[in-house]
């Protein structure tokens, strides 16, 4: 069984947990963190927590006297956080419609998921409507695919293998990647004062293969629209186009900038 072949075989949780979570999602978790102030003995709240990775970011630091909630809408990932971590209140819920009372966390963070909700000015309505006066907001978006030289090199890859509409649905987690864009649309969400801050950390895949056999597997960009000799032609392209970002023991790495809603709730 080939990489691709192995990739696609697992659950979409289980990929995102053993290839995201470490590739990409826990470089950014203590920025996220950083950004919104987590400190000991805050009640938090994760929305879109995934597998739990900002979440169990999040426990470390306020420690046995906070609390940490993760809620996500995708019972799969909840059933691996809840594997992964049994100091979390995993709740499964809309971000549009957050199943908590009023005022009743001290900070609430997200990463990567405001860009897939259906409406992203509710969300963070709500996110503003739980959290108690004071409270800091930080929610983390993909800046422009330009501006993250490896998945831009792929992503331009894509368009010129298979065209705009597989390129599209791979540009997909950084469609909203605009800072004025964030702005506008915290104003429009109540949140008058928020601020956008640009971001950045480090994304290493174990191999080039491996990336590209991740991003197979990932449902909500290039799951199923390719078969196997598509696929081949990728991963073909791919050894070519982001060699100069592969590291001496064999694993590719790159710098991906990232844009956080900073806000604090009056």
């Amino acid at each position: 069984m080939n990489a691709i072949t192995a990739q696609t075989a697992r659950p979409p949780a289980e990929v995102y947990e053993a290839e995201f979570v470490p590739a990409l999602f826990r470089p950014f978790s203590p920025v996220v963190a950083d950004v919104a102030g987590i400190t000991a003995g805050q009640r938090v709240l994760d929305v879109a927590c995934g597998t739990g990775v900002l979440a169990r970011t999040v426990a470390t630091r306020v420690g046995p006297s906070g609390a940490v909630l993760g809620l996500d809408a995708n019972p799969d990932m909840l059933a691996v956080a809840r594997r992964l971590d049994t100091r979390i209140e995993w709740i499964d819920g809309l971000a549009e419609a957050l199943p908590l009372p009023d005022a009743c966390v001290d900070a609430v963070v997200s990463q990567f998921g405001l860009m897939f909700f259906d409406d992203r000015a509710q969300a963070l309505r709500e996110m503003r409507r739980v959290l108690r006066p004071g409270g800091r907001l930080a929610v983390a978006v993909c800046d422009a695919v330009e501006r993250s030289p490896g998945y831009g090199a792929l992503a331009a890859l894509l368009h010129t293998l298979f065209g705009e509409p597989v390129a599209a649905a791979f540009r997909a987690p950084f469609a909203i990647g605009d800072a004025q864009l964030l702005a506008a649309l915290a104003r429009q969400a109540d949140w008058p004062r928020a601020e956008v801050l640009r971001r950045s950390a480090t994304v290493r895949f174990a191999s080039i293969d491996a990336l590209v056999s991740t991003e197979r597997a990932c449902i909500w960009t290039l799951g199923g629209l390719l078969d196997d000799t598509q696929f081949a032609r990728l991963l073909d392209g791919a050894r070519r186009v982001l060699a100069p970002f592969v590291q001496s023991d064999g694993g590719v790495a790159f710098a991906m900038p990232v844009l956080i809603i900073a806000a604090r709730k009056a």
